[in-house]
């Protein structure tokens, strides 16, 4: 027995040992792999590596050499002094940019070129994040001689320098002097497409990124000025930009034609936006913007070849063809998401409801409110078009008997009414029998808008007896093309 248990635990000993040395990662593993740059840091064992000698003598010129004598580990993309002789020399005569170009090679923390993630973006020093793909791509510079390490970190050499790019909003910008698209996008920070985009610029606080509140395509679609996400942008030329915004001018009417033209353009460049850098080979027929709107991506009509930045990719287009169908979207707002209520809060019953079909929803229901024209109160979160409306909605009565409630746009809420009540709407829809156990859609008219923008009052009122329902769960309004 004693002779068992000595055998078991020396197994056991063995079986402990190969866990622990299976266990060990890269880093860990420099200790014994008889690197003699060990014993030095990475300023110097960079210094001493003659291919790469140029890089080493900027890291002296910018004051990085102390940075990476430091006891912090990094992480250094050594370009070749092949490489280096393929930088401008604006960059690297230049004091500003020479330092965000050295930045642009060290990461803090370390990254083996051992790797457990296909693409993984890597913060630089500077502003500006790089992409690691597999084990020998960072950017789109090939690591051609990988996991040198020392006391304190790992540096790699690479091919190509890795220049710092502008970001798609940085090349938005740079082309703002040439291109119409460019130039209005720039201009939103001066337009407000929504009450909230006044709102944000007027508590903004100035600096490098103050752009992201204060512009209001950066605020409300995607804020290109973001260095640590990725996206497409679809940059059209200036003919077929302005075929685009005509094309949507009608259904966009303000009172002023230049007022006009502000909300055109941001509805059509709107979905011109994508979260994700799509490569030429990646591009799918069809994208959908986070607005809803289907993009379909004719290759035929890109210009030239994509262009890489920091945080993505722009395809330069000579027109785009988003057809009016797709581009109009239909509001639809959901009957237990109401943002006030005429009468007390007593009566009302937020529901969660299976249909006969077994589809869940919710929807709201007010029960002998004790009130006539009992009023719930909504707004549509997104502008409506300058078009004609047809409206319909979905109310689930499933209590005994009917009752009738109507629809009301626009007007105001009298708060000296007694009792307080909707007035002035600019439609009324009449009063309609809501039958029991009805289940399907219901269209209940048109309406027509003139002037684009935000629908802030649309009143369910119930009928005027004391003792009438109400019941919504959603209200979906269908523009009609012209």
């Amino acid at each position: 027995m004693t002779l068992l248990n000595l055998n078991y635990k020396k197994l056991f000993v063995s079986v402990l040992t190969v866990a622990l040395v299976s266990c060990t990662n890269s880093w860990e593993d420099r200790e014994n792999n008889g690197d003699a740059n060990l014993s030095v840091t990475l300023n110097e064992a960079i210094s001493n590596t003659a291919s790469v000698s140029q890089f080493g003598q900027l890291l002296v010129q910018t004051g990085y050499d102390k940075v990476l004598a430091a006891s912090k580990t990094y992480t250094v993309f050594v370009p070749t002094n092949e490489a280096m002789s393929q930088v401008d020399g604006t960059i690297l005569n230049n004091p500003e940019t020479l330092k965000k170009f050295v930045e642009n090679h060290i990461a803090l923390t370390t990254f083996s070129s051992i790797r457990t993630k296909d693409k993984e973006k890597i913060k630089m020093l500077g502003d500006k994040y790089l992409t690691f793909s597999g084990s020998t791509l960072i950017d789109d510079a090939t690591i051609i001689d990988a996991d040198h390490y020392a006391k304190n970190g790992v540096y790699h050499i690479i091919n190509k320098a890795l220049t710092p790019k502008l970001n798609i909003w940085q090349y938005i910008n740079s082309q703002s002097g040439s291109s119409a698209m460019s130039a209005y996008l720039l201009s939103l920070k001066d337009s407000n497409i929504y009450d909230s985009d006044a709102t944000a610029k007027a508590n903004a606080v100035p600096g490098a990124l103050s752009d992201s509140l204060t512009n209001s395509y950066l605020k409300n679609v995607y804020n290109l000025n973001n260095e640590k996400n990725s996206y497409t942008l679809f940059l059209m030329e200036n003919s077929g930009y302005a075929l685009e915004v005509n094309k949507m001018k009608p259904y966009l009417n303000q009172t002023t034609v230049e007022q006009t033209t502000v909300f055109a353009s941001y509805f059509t460049v709107r979905d011109m936006a994508f979260p994700n850098a799509y490569e030429l080979n990646q591009l799918p027929a069809t994208l959908t913007s986070r607005f809803g709107v289907e993009f379909p991506v004719d290759k035929t009509q890109i210009v030239g070849q994509p262009i890489h930045l920091s945080n993505g990719i722009v395809y330069i287009m000579k027109k785009v063809d988003v057809s009016l169908g797709k581009r109009l979207l239909t509001t639809k707002i959901e009957g237990e998401k109401n943002n006030d209520y005429i009468g007390t809060r007593t009566p009302i019953l937020y529901r969660d409801k299976v249909d006969p079909a077994g589809v869940f929803f919710n929807d709201i229901m007010v029960q002998t409110p004790a009130r006539a024209k009992f009023t719930l109160l909504y707004y549509a979160k997104d502008v409506m078009y300058s078009t004609k409306y047809r409206v319909s909605w979905r109310a689930i009565n499933d209590r005994p008997g009917t009752f009738q409630q109507q629809l009301a746009i626009g007007g105001n809420v009298d708060l000296t009414a007694n009792p307080i009540a909707v007035v002035n709407p600019t439609t009324l829809f009449p009063l309609i029998t809501v039958p029991a156990n009805n289940y399907t859609e219901v269209f209940i008219g048109e309406f027509t808008i003139t002037y684009a923008g935000n629908r802030d009052l649309i009143s369910l009122i119930g009928g005027t007896a004391t003792t009438s329902a109400l019941t919504l769960d959603y209200l979906k309004f269908e523009p009609v093309l012209k």
